[in-house]
């Protein structure tokens, strides 16, 4: 079954220097565009992450220090994957938990704010935990009764996650084939930050870790407005400090 579109809808995935969104660096991006009449358009980036890969890291994805000698910086094709991306909803594989928090913190660093206003996010791997909690070759197996050749490589995950997307929603008639309805279905909360430090509970906003887990970031604010200071100062995604700073900002304009 195809996706019934509104408009465009990026399938994507990144392998990179490690799972940290605040630490580690893209090294390949590859993004599926699929139009509303289904046409499909893909593009690749190869790209310099400007720290070492670690050893471990580059068994699974195959990429060494070696591979990316001599590749553009992100920040030197920032530009081109802005405008392939365009006005685009998004789906990707666990992407709600690190693919798109990990390529909006990139982009934070060379200056660029994706506007997330609007966007739909599909997570193939929430529609899949809900209704089968496998792994993306057994979604694949499962789904399409293929297996998954050359897995952790980013364009073969990609093609694999489009593949079990399309096969999840003949498979199960209570699945709408709108961005819409399978962005509602595959989140797991309301998040203020792509990190997931912050979540909203009945229109109030809550710290997601540490001491404060669970406590209103206002009435932290409040009584230790030390915290904010060290959360802006220590190792923490740009995108979580920015938002932190938005409400802190408006936290203060209502106590005047």
């Amino acid at each position: 079954m195809n996706l019934s579109l509104e408009k465009p809808l990026i399938i994507f995935d990144i392998e990179a220097t490690g799972a940290s969104v605040s630490k580690d660096r893209i090294i390949d991006l590859v993004m599926l565009k699929v139009h509303p009449d289904q046409q499909e358009e893909t593009r690749t980036w190869i790209v310099n992450p400007t720290i070492p890969i670690p050893l471990e890291v580059s068994e699974i994805h195959g990429y060494y220090d070696k591979d990316v000698e001599g590749k553009p910086t992100f920040k030197e094709v920032a530009n081109e994957v802005i405008e392939f991306i365009g006005d685009a909803d998004f789906a990707g594989y666990n992407s709600n938990r690190y693919d798109i928090p990990l390529l909006v913190e990139e982009l934070l660093r060379v200056g660029i704010i994706l506007d997330m206003t609007g966007r739909k996010t599909i997570d193939v791997m929430r529609i899949f935990m809900k209704k089968e909690q496998r792994t993306l070759e057994a979604a694949l197996m499962f789904y399409c009764k293929k297996e998954l050749v050359n897995a952790h490589t980013a364009g073969a995950d990609v093609a694999a996650t489009y593949d079990v997307l399309k096969a999840q929603l003949d498979r199960y008639e209570d699945l709408e084939n709108k961005s819409e309805f399978l962005h509602e279905f595959s989140k797991d909360g309301d998040f203020v930050d792509y990190a997931r430090r912050m979540y909203v509970k009945e229109d109030e906003v809550y710290f997601n870790f540490g001491k404060h887990r669970h406590r209103r970031v206002e009435d932290v604010l409040e009584v230790e407005p030390q915290y904010y200071s060290w959360i802006m100062n220590n190792d923490f995604p740009l995108d979580t400090k920015n938002k932190l700073k938005q409400l802190k900002l408006s936290f203060d304009f209502k106590k005047r």
